[in-house]
């Protein structure tokens, strides 16, 4: 299984970004980015890729279920807009945002001491993914790609989302599009979440 832990946003809070991302479709350029669906909105706390489900996962469970206890409910709200390169655009997250650093770190902590080999040298960024750059853009400089991701950028970073209390560390499966259909996206489901607090 390929897994991920995550804080999800309440439907409000997902709603207010989506009016806010919706005229962001109309700027130039806006077909040739892959938008990730409002239903699959997450903040990732620890990418753990593939888990074997039957060896590693159960102490994976029960390390996230310590996690979560030893943390309590997180006032967020999304927030603002940057990029990464010219890889991706999102959205930010603003709020109790070093509670959200302390539980991404020991969801990364669970995913080692599971087993799991964990990428190093990363380190957090409390953000939602919007939309992707699909390949590479041959021929062009990384300057030039890089700015073609500014205008939404800028466009969104004046947004200011609906404040909502983040209550539960999810676990969520991660299911690659296998179709080869154009504009197919991953699809996620939670396999298990935990209150935070306990």
């Amino acid at each position: 299984m390929r897994l991920f832990a995550a804080v999800l946003p309440p439907a409000e809070a997902v709603s207010a970004l989506a009016d806010a991302v919706r005229p962001l479709h109309d700027l130039p350029g806006a077909d040739g980015l892959r938008w990730t669906h409002r239903d699959g909105w997450h903040l990732t706390l620890a990418f753990y890729g593939e888990v074997h489900e039957d060896r590693t996962l159960p102490g994976l469970r029960e390390r996230l279920a310590r996690a979560a206890a030893r943390c309590g409910p997180l006032e967020m709200r999304l927030k603002g807009a940057g990029r990464f390169g010219d890889r991706a655009l999102w959205a930010g997250a603003d709020g109790d945002v070093r509670g959200l650093e302390r539980l991404a770190q020991a969801a990364r902590a669970a995913g080692r001491r599971s087993g799991i080999r964990m990428e190093a040298g990363r380190s957090f960024r409390a953000h939602l993914t919007i939309a992707r750059t699909v390949g590479r853009h041959h021929g062009a400089t990384a300057g030039a790609a890089t700015a073609g991701l500014r205008p939404y950028a800028e466009a969104l970073g004046a947004f200011e989302g609906t404040p909502w209390t983040a209550t539960e560390l999810t676990l969520v499966h991660s299911r690659l599009p296998t179709g080869g259909i154009p504009g197919e996206r991953p699809h996620y489901a939670a396999v298990a979440a935990w209150p935070l607090g306990g």
